[in-house]
């Protein structure tokens, strides 16, 4: 049984979606069209977003402008960095923390080599913020994450010919193949390193007292080495892999809300 809490959705299923290239476009925040499908969509089932960024960005992308609503307000579960970061009906659940799984010294061995890399990575252009660390994961960006939204685009072109961040995951697979680490690429200028286990399965356990009938998950990056792959492909959930927030408007429209006028 569905807790009370949920008792007023008709139907008793969990819809999760990833944020960047599902929900909105890339770093930008979300539109008022989609906007106005969620909330449809929130009148009948149970709702929640699953990102791979800190809470602070996500709750960026999916502020509803001129709302004194939040995010946590306007979904049922927030998932910031896959879950270690968890809000239910806008009251934290318990947290977790990358830096005290690893430890500080093998920390700062792993952040020593991937800067030593970068240092000596040749690409067009480098930036700033190579390193971002988050609560549960670190972000890693050849580019560097203060680029401009034109020089992502660039990167990413330069990245789909050059395989620049596939390269460096495969050498840090190897190189730190004892330290108990997923490297999943995600976005369009970085990778996430995180614990095995960590990926955005994690927020799965925070849900699994409810006993939903079902929960499908939408995201783009649902190939193999995908930041999306494991919750996408997971036996608990019903995976939808779409190619941006328009797509996933089309599915909603005709998976949940075909009667909606």
């Amino acid at each position: 049984m569905v807790s009370a809490a949920f008792a007023d959705r008709p139907l008793k299923k969990l819809v999760l979606f990833d944020v960047d290239d599902t929900l909105t476009l890339p770093r930008q925040i979300v539109t008022a069209e989609m906007v106005e499908i969620l909330r449809a969509l929130r009148k009948r089932v149970v709702i929640g977003v699953v990102g791979g960024s800190d809470f602070v960005k996500i709750a960026e992308q999916l502020a509803v402008p001129g709302s004194t609503t939040t995010v946590v307000d306007d979904f049922d579960y927030t998932f910031a960095e896959n879950g270690l970061t968890a809000y239910k009906l806008g009251k934290a659940l318990p947290s977790q923390s990358f830096i005290q799984f690893i430890g500080e010294e093998r920390y700062k061995v792993l952040v020593n080599f991937i800067l030593h890399y970068i240092a000596d990575l040749d690409i067009p252009i480098k930036r700033g913020t190579f390193v971002e660390f988050r609560n549960g994961m670190i972000n890693v960006s050849p580019i560097g994450r203060n680029a401009t939204l034109a020089e992502r685009h660039e990167f990413e072109r330069y990245d789909k010919e050059h395989g620049v961040r596939a390269a460096f995951v495969k050498v840090l697979r190897e190189r730190f193949a004892d330290y108990g680490l997923t490297f999943s690429v995600g976005g369009k200028i970085s990778f996430d390193i995180f614990p095995n286990g960590w990926d955005k399965t994690y927020c799965l356990r925070h849900v699994e007292d409810e006993q939903f009938e079902e929960i499908h998950f939408f995201g783009d990056k649902t190939y193999k080495g995908g930041n999306d792959y494991e919750i996408y492909s997971d036996p608990r959930t019903i995976g939808h892999a779409v190619t941006g927030p328009e797509d996933t408007a089309r599915l909603l429209n005709e998976l949940f809300l075909a009667d909606r006028q």
